[in-house]
């Protein structure tokens, strides 16, 4: 009888690609997104670096609009060499999003205002 293998979870590689480590990526974005902390972009941040990703590579998009409101989606991102992780979630957004983007001319990963990581 040959044994059944035990599934196990993405693990975060520090010397992976983008690719390798966009399974474990994804896996947190959900695991936050079911959680209370769901429309709080410094909740993923952190989550995030709880599993390995370095927070001076990460960028995050406001939890609020200029109104008050909470934003219809979040957006944060970590830099991966000449790639971005990037994830989306919110209202607007449906299901949670995780994916590979290029990183931009700049080095960076977000277009637009985001807010200082400064935890």
């Amino acid at each position: 009888m040959t044994p059944t293998p035990t599934p196990t979870e993405p693990q975060f590689d520090a010397d992976g690609t983008a690719e390798d480590n966009l399974p474990v990526f994804a896996l947190v974005v959900g695991e936050v997104w079911e959680s209370d902390d769901r429309q709080a972009g410094r909740a993923y941040i952190d989550a995030l670096v709880a599993v390995g990703f370095d927070i001076s590579d990460m960028e995050v998009t406001e939890d609020y609009s200029t109104v008050g409101n909470h934003a219809e989606s979040i957006q944060f991102s970590v830099l991966w060499g000449e790639d971005c992780l990037v994830g989306q979630v919110g209202p607007a957004t449906g299901d949670p999003v995780a994916t590979i983007l290029p990183a931009l001319a700049g080095g960076t990963c977000l277009i637009g205002d985001t807010r200082d990581i400064d935890w």
